[in-house]
């Protein structure tokens, strides 16, 4: 017989695992936002079971304004009897430590967000025993959802419900569980403050900009080899960079992370170019941890990005936001943002869509 749900939860745990990526992880907030609206009051407590252990993700999101707290617990996988998975040494590890953050936290409510995998659905059952809190999940395939006290609908009639294009936006793959709570996302979007490492790295970096020239700040992004694919083309960047020189007088800001300081080089010297060309970029690239980076995106009048992670966290952060995309990619897209394909036809739509953000930004400041 399922536990009674509470009507006003004190502490709620979240159960995450997938990916590390900042950007997914950020999409999880969302989720987060709607659940403090509904419980004002609830502490929100995450427990991540994750197979990148130390990833720079984790400092940035153990110090998100709607976390009580976040645990980040390895969880290494492999093959057994041909299949892959969790073993039986890595379980007797994780449980002893899911059994003390339930037995610490005692939960009123326990939320297992991930559709797919047995091994959060382990945690969410086992967790669940050292305390009185009900748990809630997904019903991805037939028999799931037996797992759980309450379970939401799958990924795909989740969808189909919501009257949604398949595949979907990312985000919405929280609301699946939520669905069972009957909480509905309602066009909420992902949610970041600036952290206090962010405001200081902010502070010190205002010595360096112009203050009477707006500031675009630029993620060309996607250093790793498997997200070489996702970086917009170098000729497309600049060309866009000597229309926006020729017409709309800013500075530019670039980002990136310490193995992104090569194509920033690479683009910077394109730009050489231009008449005083280098004079207006800054290259932050791998000046900033994730924390500090939320300071020099609120710098930003508009960012512009390829999909990657601070791409989500302008998003989040609320900065007006153009993504540049090499190909369609439904999941990655967000409802708060202008996105263009990265066609040389688009470099007039580009330029229009970063100055119109930028100019609507500072007429609402100026109100």
């Amino acid at each position: 017989m399922p536990r009674p749900l509470p009507v006003e939860p004190r502490r709620i745990l979240l159960i995450k695992s997938h990916s590390a990526g900042i950007g997914d992880i950020l999409r999880s907030s969302a989720a987060w936002a709607v659940l403090k609206k509904r419980w004002p009051d609830a502490e929100l407590h995450l427990v991540f079971l994750t197979r990148w252990p130390g990833y720079p993700s984790e400092a940035l999101i153990r110090d998100h304004h709607l976390l009580s707290s976040a645990h980040f617990l390895p969880m290494q996988e492999g093959r057994f009897a041909g299949v892959r998975g969790v073993g039986p040494h890595i379980w007797r590890r994780l449980l002893p430590e899911l059994r003390r953050i339930v037995q610490d936290l005692q939960p009123d409510l326990i939320i297992d967000h991930e559709p797919f995998g047995i091994e959060t659905s382990i945690a969410a059952r086992w967790m669940r025993h050292f305390c009185a809190a009900p748990a809630v999940g997904v019903n991805q395939v037939p028999g799931r959802g037996w797992l759980y006290d309450y379970a939401g609908p799958g990924l795909q009639e989740y969808a189909r419900r919501h009257e949604l294009s398949w595949p979907m936006d990312y985000t919405e793959r929280d609301f699946a569980a939520l669905a069972a709570l009957r909480l509905e996302r309602d066009g909420q979007r992902i949610v970041l403050q600036e952290t206090e490492a962010g405001r200081a790295f902010r502070e010190v970096l205002q010595s360096r900009l112009s203050v009477d020239r707006p500031v675009i700040g630029l993620n060309i992004g996607c250093g790793t080899p498997d997200a070489v694919n996702r970086r917009p083309p170098m000729g497309l960047l600049v060309a866009v960079a000597q229309r926006l020189h020729q017409e709309y007088f800013h500075q530019l800001l670039l980002m990136g992370a310490p193995n992104e300081r090569i194509i920033n080089a690479e683009f910077m010297a394109a730009c050489a170019s231009f008449p005083c060309g280098q004079k207006d970029i800054i290259d932050l690239s791998g000046e900033t941890t994730l924390s500090e980076l939320t300071g020099a995106i609120a710098s930003c009048d508009v960012f512009v990005s390829s999909d990657s992670g601070p791409y989500h966290m302008a998003i989040g952060l609320g900065v007006p936001t153009v993504a540049l995309f090499n190909f369609p990619n439904a999941e990655a897209c967000h409802q708060h943002t202008r996105m263009f394909f990265t066609a040389p036809s688009n470099v007039s739509n580009i330029c229009s869509a970063i100055v119109n953000a930028a100019e609507r930004k500072e007429r609402v400041m100026g109100l």
